[in-house]
């Protein structure tokens, strides 16, 4: 199993393949994805590699994390993520990941918190019909009518589908493919819509119900280090 990725969603666009035809994609782009920290299971019980992307100001970031970025010898991180990988797919400290993890026409998840929309019916929330436009209907016509029976139970059932907050949720969408990777500008493209709103942190990983491609490189795509 190996590690996924921290993204930003930059947006969605579109590409045409060799047959002419427009492929919907969405734009995810890495920026300094760093491993900053290793879990073992000696010291935590299980393995994982805790990464970290994007940059954040040093007077933003609290005490304990500077001493946290300076032990990993990595910039402070606006985001971070662990990610479960097998022993023998850990990664160094400090090794950045690139675009080049993932394989053209590999198929990933991709897991984001969605816009919220506020306070929203039944209607838009729950997909409801509404009530009927005539027939001694007035003024409720997109209420979600009746909420529970009379004597038994006598109350509301937990979980009821009612107007209430809608979106602003994590969410995984499965088994989208990658269309292409840039290593160079740190893109990834993928095939239809992700999760979560322009600038969003996004976190991508190998699909977890086709696994693990085998061309996709192990234990990482990484950056090579500039010869010196």
């Amino acid at each position: 199993m190996r590690s996924g990725v921290i993204a930003q969603k930059v947006g969605m666009t579109r590409v045409y393949n060799d047959a002419g035809e427009h492929i919907p994609v969405t734009v995810l782009r890495l920026e300094n994805c760093q491993v900053v920290a290793h879990r073992t299971e000696d010291k935590n019980g299980y393995t994982a590699v805790q990464l970290g992307a994007g940059r954040s100001k040093v007077k933003n970031t609290t005490k304990a994390l500077r001493g946290h970025f300076a032990a990993a010898s990595v910039e402070p991180k606006a985001k971070l993520v662990e990610f479960r990988v097998s022993a023998d797919n850990m990664i160094e400290v400090g090794a950045e990941l690139t675009a080049s993890h993932f394989v053209a026409g590999q198929l990933v998840d991709v897991t984001g918190t969605t816009i919220g929309k506020g306070f929203a019916g039944a209607i838009k929330r729950h997909n409801f019909g509404g009530l009927r436009a005539t027939h001694g209907v007035s003024v409720s016509h997109r209420s979600h009518g009746s909420t529970g029976s009379n004597q038994d139970p006598g109350r509301v059932w937990k979980g009821k589908r009612m107007a209430g907050h809608m979106g602003q949720t994590r969410v995984t969408t499965q088994n989208l493919e990658v269309v292409s990777t840039d290593e160079d500008r740190g893109l990834i493209l993928v095939k239809g819509a992700v999760p979560g709103s322009k600038g969003s942190w996004i976190v991508v990983r190998d699909a977890i119900k086709s696994g693990t491609p085998e061309g996709a490189p192990r234990p990482a795509g990484l950056r090579a280090e500039a010869s010196k």
